[in-house]
């Protein structure tokens, strides 16, 4: 098994609120929970506006499958549409150090 970390980073759409999109986030967490995979999970807003959800996965394989059934799945239609899509940057990387 190889830890891997999984870095978005985005805005949200003119209009959307940090507390709607802090709901849809809340709302969608039963579909990421019983995805699997997830080890631990941060996310930040800096003072730009850029957010950031950062994931540690017990496997690049989990990340990838979920990232696929994000985009369809009918739990996270709400967080998707708060995003603005344009300003979405995914990477993946192997963790090397963490540190609770």
């Amino acid at each position: 098994m190889t830890t891997t970390a999984e870095i978005v980073t985005f805005r949200l759409n003119s209009g959307a609120t940090h507390t709607q999109f802090l709901d849809a986030m809340h709302r969608m967490q039963p579909f990421v929970d019983r995805h699997g995979g997830i080890l631990g999970r941060t996310l930040s807003c800096d003072a730009d506006g850029i957010w950031t959800d950062h994931v540690l996965w017990d496997s690049l394989e989990a990340a990838q499958e979920l990232a696929a059934a994000f985009m369809t799945a009918p739990e996270t239609e709400m967080a998707r549409a708060l995003v603005d899509a344009d300003t979405v940057q995914m990477r993946h990387a192997t963790v090397h150090l963490s540190r609770e």
